[in-house]
């Protein structure tokens, strides 16, 4: 008798309009063995911008677009408790559920409370958690997203732990040159957050301006635009 061929993972990605979360996607659709059936963007509704990230919503929306998957957001106040975040990811994943969807996937690399903060919120969902680059070489992946294809910009980054001048800055092999000592490259301990504009999960790439750099509650932020056509 023929073995019952394996059904996928349908997931949902943890999308936070980045280069981890762009290259996790890519990793997905290379592999087979997960599909990527949503993308998942937590939103500071306050400013209709990405948390953390600062993305403008209408600039994740045409982002979403050119990845070809759905996106769907969770909106949070600001500022935000712990409680009330999980009230609203709670709802995220029963939303999920009734969806059909059996995972989700996140592009964290090597910080263990966060993975085991994810699989204990997760635990008892029916959820399975996901890390496709989990335990990845952080220098050896940011060569590759940059040889790969892969298009990010710098907008956001903590001062305390490098320099405000590299805000706004693309992710190329210049900027893995010359990136002080103890800063990770993917900047997995929050150093930096980025914007994919371009790479092999695109349809197309995004035309995109660099905007203006501000100080705000003790990070550096640097807008991204659409280019007007």
């Amino acid at each position: 008798m023929a073995r019952k061929k394996k059904s996928k993972d349908r997931a949902w990605l943890s999308w936070s309009s980045g280069k981890d979360a762009a290259w996790t996607l890519h990793e997905c659709r290379r592999r087979g063995n997960v599909q990527i059936t949503g993308l998942l963007t937590v939103i500071t509704e306050t400013f209709h911008r990405v948390s953390m990230h600062a993305v403008r919503e209408d600039v994740l929306d045409a982002q979403a677009e050119a990845v070809g998957v759905p996106l769907h957001k969770a909106y949070i106040p600001f500022p935000c408790s712990n409680e009330q975040y999980e009230a609203v990811m709670a709802r995220v994943v029963q939303d999920a559920k009734d969806s059909g969807v059996t995972a989700f996937a996140f592009g964290d690399l090597f910080l263990e409370d966060v993975r085991k903060y994810r699989e204990e919120k997760l635990a008892g969902t029916g959820m399975k958690p996901v890390f496709p680059l989990w335990g990845s070489d952080t220098k050896a992946l940011a060569k590759e997203m940059i040889e790969g294809g892969l298009k990010a910009c710098i907008t956001c980054l903590d001062p305390r732990k490098m320099p405000k001048e590299f805000a706004g800055r693309v992710v190329d092999e210049e900027f893995l040159r010359s990136i002080p000592a103890g800063v990770d490259p993917c900047g997995e301990n929050g150093e930096f957050h980025t914007f994919a504009s371009a790479g092999p999960m695109f349809s197309r790439p995004l035309d995109i301006v660099i905007g203006e750099t501000v100080e705000r509650d003790g990070f550096v932020f640097t807008d991204v635009l659409l280019k007007k056509q």
